[in-house]
């Protein structure tokens, strides 16, 4: 069974671990893996942002865990949006909150999980009100299974991240995915 709950500061290393585990997993798939210095980078900002959502009084950004025999096996956040965003749709989304961070340990893919997380951060999206949510990937991989989740993206950069590494963002109802 999957549960799907409010980060806690008990999820803190749990989670953290999540990142350590998928984020080199998600650069080696696009054939990236030797980007080690990029890869922990990444994997710091989600640390970082971790620590805000727990931490930081009236933070914007917020997490959700997934939880399967008790164990933490995939996260999603929601904050505000991103730099690669803002600029990829001219700054029409710029004040629409961002659904990230959503990583699901590689041994509990195709189960669900992300799917859940998904809901689950609709649900608590629709709780405060918020009508709508975005979120974009440069990663091919990632993008296979937006466009089967989300369909057509809202904006598509061609050649963002170079010669056929495209940049695509999604703009979303939360109203689709509550359930």
């Amino acid at each position: 069974m999957i549960e799907i709950k409010e980060l806690m500061v008990a999820d803190l290393e749990p989670a953290y671990e999540v990142f350590r585990r998928t984020i080199p997993d998600a650069f080696e798939q696009e054939g990236l893996g030797a980007l080690t210095d990029e890869i922990c980078q990444e994997i710091e900002s989600k640390r970082l942002m971790l620590n805000e959502a727990l931490f930081t009084s009236g933070s914007s950004v917020h997490f959700l865990v997934a939880r399967k025999d008790g164990d933490i096996v995939g996260t999603i956040s929601i904050g505000p949006c991103n730099g690669d965003i803002i600029q990829c749709t001219g700054g029409r989304l710029k004040n629409v909150f961002e659904l990230g961070s959503l990583y699901v340990l590689r041994e509990y893919q195709g189960q669900g999980i992300g799917s859940a997380l998904i809901k689950g951060m609709a649900n608590s999206l629709a709780e405060r009100g918020i009508e709508n949510f975005c979120l974009d990937s440069g990663y091919r991989h990632a993008q296979i299974k937006w466009l089967h989740k989300f369909g057509r993206p809202y904006a598509t950069v061609h050649d963002y991240w170079g010669l056929g590494l495209d940049h695509m963002v999604w703009y979303c109802k939360v109203s689709d995915y509550v359930g």
